[in-house]
């Protein structure tokens, strides 16, 4: 058996269900990684020779350089739904099958995580919460939040994970909800309880704005110094989408003209996030650790698929939810 799997990057594969790695490892030799997620194509590419198949989070970047020096890979299997970090294009060169976990997997707990939040960073429940441990309990009228019931929420990707936080927040907050996806319709969105607007609608009729968008070339940095100029005074914003659809420095900078009255987000555009990063300076700035799909039923559905990806190949099969299957040789 010359079967050979990295995961890479994963903090969560095979830790909680176990039986994912058992079943791993019944195909063949099994080995985690955790590299530096800035790590060159060619180092990575050297650390991983002889691995034929790989269980990706995140991060590292599977770029060109890294495909032009690999071996043989027959497989890249995303343990999440994105894959931004893959050069499609060069895995469909080098006869790599790249595959995601079905969207619904996700779709809930991103989507409630996106929600849970925000409501934390409008109603001070962090910073309230310091207070109880520092037995300041009589303290408790510095921390009057904001009520997210019935106000005007922007959001921004109405697809898989945006079409559930806008129903969530249609029909559980009676919230107005503005949709921006250019991809979609008016009827795509009226489903979920969404208006179809404009970006720019969006960014000055918002109390409240929910970034669920993909990251692409297009919308690098949507939201900078321009976009925050045109949102409400004391607007909050989630982000449980990508990092790298913010600004930091901007929105960081609004945050201290107070033009921004709360942030939260579960993505940075430089991962992992650390201790000294300047988002943690701020009471009203929430900053999770990419955790939006950590529920044990997200999980548990994310792992076995990845699993069933790893067999498939190996029964000479496409798997399900492939986003570059077409290759020369190999699996047909």
């Amino acid at each position: 058996m010359n079967n050979r799997v990295a995961i890479v990057n994963s903090s969560s594969f095979g830790k909680i269900f176990p039986e994912h790695l058992e079943r791993l490892k019944d195909l063949g030799e099994v080995k985690s990684f955790n590299f530096d997620s800035g790590i060159r194509g060619e180092e990575l590419a050297k650390e991983l020779q002889g691995y034929n198949m790989i269980i990706a989070s995140v991060t590292p970047f599977f770029t060109k350089d890294f495909f032009e020096n690999k071996d043989e890979l027959k497989l890249i299997t995303r343990h999440g739904i994105g894959y931004n970090n893959i050069d499609l294009e060069a895995a469909k060169t080098h006869n790599t099958i790249v595959s995601i976990v079905p969207p619904l997997i996700e779709r809930d707990a991103v989507a409630e995580n996106n929600i849970t939040n925000l409501v934390t960073v409008m109603r001070r429940t962090n910073e309230s919460y310091k207070y109880v441990l520092e037995d300041k309990w009589e303290e408790r009228a510095k921390f009057i939040g904001r009520g997210l019931s019935g106000k005007t929420v922007g959001v921004i990707g109405v697809g898989n994970i945006g079409s559930r936080v806008s129903e969530i927040l249609r029909y559980g907050f009676r919230c107005d909800v503005l949709g921006y996806d250019p991809n979609k319709n008016e009827l795509d969105l009226e489903v979920f309880g969404a208006r179809k607007v404009d970006f720019d609608t969006l960014l000055k009729e918002s109390d409240i704005i929910c970034l669920c968008a993909s990251l692409n070339e297009a919308n690098y940095h949507m939201i900078s110094t321009k976009e925050l100029e045109k949102m409400k005074d004391n607007v909050y914003i989630s982000n449980t989408a990508r990092g790298a659809l913010v600004d930091e420095e901007a929105l960081i900078k609004a945050i201290e003209s107070k033009k921004v009255a709360g942030f939260t987000t579960d993505v940075l555009e430089v991962e992992p996030g650390r201790a000294d990063h300047d988002y943690l300076k701020y009471d009203n700035i929430i900053v999770t650790p990419h955790t939006s799909a950590y529920t044990m039923e997200c999980l548990e559905g994310m792992g076995e698929k990845c699993v069933a990806d790893c067999e498939a190949v190996l029964s000479n099969q496409i798997p399900h939810y492939s986003v570059q299957s077409e290759i020369l040789n190999g699996v047909t």
